[in-house]
């Protein structure tokens, strides 16, 4: 199946700051990075809830999309994701109505059962409940964001009580809506569910597991649409992959290569407990993650044959993010998004078919545009001759 004729460019932030550094400087390299992003073009930016593990340290993606609308023009904002079982669904409801008014329209709500194992301890929550709880909230917020009549519901972590939003949304009938994915059933099932999109953060292919490769993902999101009457559509299918390119392929894997293989070892392995991915030192991961597709890294040639492997995997999406990373020096990544914006994006949207066909054009009719102009000088020359 085709891409779309303009693909969604972005990222989904969640974000990643090594531990040890300076928080606060952190944060505010966030903002400056969506403001860059604004400046080029870029379409929009979803932001993630954590509580804990130290790395990933927006705990309200609301205060810092609403930060970032104030230093923004067009990008569009989104929570990536609210963990739907960690809040009452009628305080989410009401927070994002009032970004949505608040940035005239500029907003997105991600929701997720919630990622992070230390979140739902240090919250008290059985992690075996998160996703029906994911569930049982989701319904309700959209309910609250288009039914005008008050809500009255009881569940065994929290109620509703003739519950209605002061404000509507100012989208209508509501902002954009995405379900996290991380290949595995549950999140494009739910999304199908209530018609959602999908944001599927990516993972290598599994040959031996029909739902955790993209193309059976999305046959479960059609097979859930249609068993509840609703519709789903590619074209707001976002997957999403850490990427990282400068000039040239070496470059690109210099650049990253000692950030790249901390993140790995240092938040995967050493942090969450993942088994390590390769037997020797970290700084060999990059070559691993690239050769088994979990990360796009090279050149902007690379990049866009990337995107086409995820078109092939998956049969067709709409939305490319980058995960965003704090794995190379802060001018080597705003570069790697200036590259991506200036030679990638283009290729998924169309942007230069017009100059494409015009140069194309020049070059065909050279040696006739070529002949008049040297007809036009020997003219203007003979002219000022007769007259002096």
């Amino acid at each position: 199946m085709a891409l779309p004729e303009r693909m969604k460019f972005g990222i989904f932030m969640g974000p990643f700051h090594r531990v040890g550094e300076n928080p606060t400087l952190a944060l505010d390299r966030d903002l400056e990075l969506v403001q860059w992003l604004d400046s080029l073009g870029y379409d929009e930016a979803w932001i993630g809830e954590h509580h804990s593990a130290g790395w990933e340290t927006i705990s309200s993606p609301e205060i810092f999309m609403g930060v970032a609308a104030d230093r923004t023009k067009h990008i569009k904002l989104g929570t990536g994701v609210i963990s739907l079982p960690y809040h009452h669904p009628f305080m989410v409801a009401n927070r994002m109505v009032q970004l949505d008014h608040m940035t005239h329209g500029r907003v997105m709500l991600g929701v997720g059962p919630g990622a992070l194992p230390g979140d739902a301890y240090m919250l008290g929550i059985d992690p075996t409940v998160q996703r029906e709880r994911m569930d049982e909230a989701f319904g309700l917020v959209l309910r609250l964001m288009t039914e005008t009549e008050p809500i009255s519901y009881k569940s065994d972590w929290f109620e509703l009580r003739e519950a209605m939003l002061q404000l509507r949304p100012y989208t209508k009938p509501h902002m954009p809506i995405a379900v996290a994915s991380v290949q595995s059933p549950a999140g494009v099932a739910l999304a199908g569910k209530y018609g959602a999109s999908v944001l599927t953060i990516t993972r290598p292919r599994d040959p031996s597991a029909v739902e955790s490769d993209l193309a059976g993902l999305w046959a479960i999101a059609e097979e859930s649409a249609a068993e509840h009457n609703k519709v789903v559509n590619r074209d707001d299918w976002r997957l999403v992959i850490p990427v990282h390119i400068a000039e040239t392929r070496k470059e690109a894997f210099e650049q990253a290569r000692l950030g790249a293989g901390r993140y790995q070892a240092e938040y995967f392995e050493h942090t969450m407990g993942r088994d390590p991915v390769i037997d020797g030192p970290p700084e060999k991961i990059i070559d691993a993650m690239v050769d088994n597709g979990t990360w796009i890294i090279g050149d902007p040639d690379d990049c866009v044959a990337g995107i086409r492997r995820l078109e092939e995997r998956s049969g067709g999406f709409g939305g490319f993010m980058v995960q965003t990373i704090d794995w190379a020096k802060r001018e080597h990544i705003l570069h790697s998004f200036e590259l991506l914006a200036r030679y990638v994006m283009p290729q998924f949207q169309g942007t230069t078919l017009s100059t494409a066909a015009s140069n194309k054009w020049a070059f065909e009719h050279r040696e006739i545009l070529t002949a008049g102009r040297v007809q036009a000088i020997d003219r203007a020359k003979s002219d000022y001759v007769a007259r002096t």
